[in-house]
C-alpha cells in the first residue's frame, strides 16, 4: 500500500483488544521515533516504553479513564527536557564527532549555534520548545506506525503533573507531553472504525504561491 493509503487507513483509536504488538514491529516503531527530525537535531527528549500492566492501570486515572492506556500493548510518554544545559549541548556535540569521525574543534561554529540559541532563555522557554519537538517525533511516530499497519491513539488528555510523579519525571529533568497508545484496534467495539476520514479539502488548506 502506498503511503497515503496508510495514512487514509489510520485513526486515533477509540479502544483496542489488548493484542500484543510483535516485538518486530516495535523495535521498527522505536527506531523510526528515533530518526526523528528536531531541532538542531538535539532531540531534546526521552521516551519511555511502558508494558507493565499494573503502570498502565495507575496511569489510566490520570488520564481521564481512557481504556487504550490499559488496552495498549505498550504506551509511550514523550518526556520532554526540562531545560537545555552545557552539559547537554557538550554530550551532543561529542556524540556529532564521534559519529561522524570529527574532532571537536570542527563542531565549534554548531556548538555555537545552540548555544547562542538555547542558552540564552528563561527555562520555561527552553521547555516550552523542547515540548514542540516532541510533537516532531509524535507526528514521525504516527506514521511509521501507519506504514507499519499498527494502531495508535496519540494523547493529550492526561493531567501532567500526575504522570510527571508516577514516572519520577521530575527527579530526571523531564517533563510529560504527550502519550501515544500502541495495539490493535477493536473492529467489533470501536464506533470510529468505519467512520469516514474528515480533513480540510485541499484546495482549502493549501495556498500555492
Amino acid at each position: 500500500m502506498s503511503i497515503i493509503e496508510n495514512l487514509s487507513w489510520r485513526y486515533a483509536v477509540k479502544k483496542m483488544n489488548g493484542n500484543t504488538v510483535s516485538e518486530e514491529k516495535i523495535e521498527t516503531l522505536l527506531e523510526a521515533i528515533r530518526l526523528s527530525a528536531s531541532g538542531f537535531g538535539l532531540q531534546p527528549y526521552q521516551i519511555f516504553v511502558i508494558q507493565n500492566p499494573e503502570l498502565k492501570a495507575k496511569i489510566q486515572p490520570i488520564a481521564y479513564g481512557q481504556p487504550q492506556t490499559v488496552e495498549s500493548s505498550h504506551l509511550l510518554v514523550f518526556a520532554a527536557w526540562n531545560e537545555v544545559t552545557e552539559e547537554k549541548i557538550d554530550a551532543f556535540m561529542n556524540l556529532v564527532a564521534e559519529t561522524r569521525g570529527l574532532p571537536l574543534e570542527a563542531l565549534a561554529d554548531y556548538r555555537g549555534a545552540i548555544a547562542g540559541s538555547m542558552l540564552g532563555r528563561p527555562k520555561e522557554m527552553q521547555a516550552n520548545w523542547a515540548a514542540r519537538q516532541v510533537y516532531l517525533a509524535m507526528g514521525t511516530a504516527l506514521a511509521a506506525a501507519a506504514e507499519l499497519k499498527i494502531d495508535t491513539t496519540p494523547m493529550e488528555g492526561f493531567v501532567p503533573a500526575k504522570l510527571d510523579e508516577i514516572l519520577g519525571l521530575e527527579a530526571k529533568g523531564l517533563h510529560s507531553v504527550l502519550m501515544l497508545a500502541i495495539g490493535e484496534r477493536d473492529a467489533a467495539g470501536d464506533y470510529m472504525v468505519n467512520a469516514a476520514k474528515v480533513r480540510t479539502p485541499s484546495n482549502e488548506l493549501f495556498e500555492r504561491l
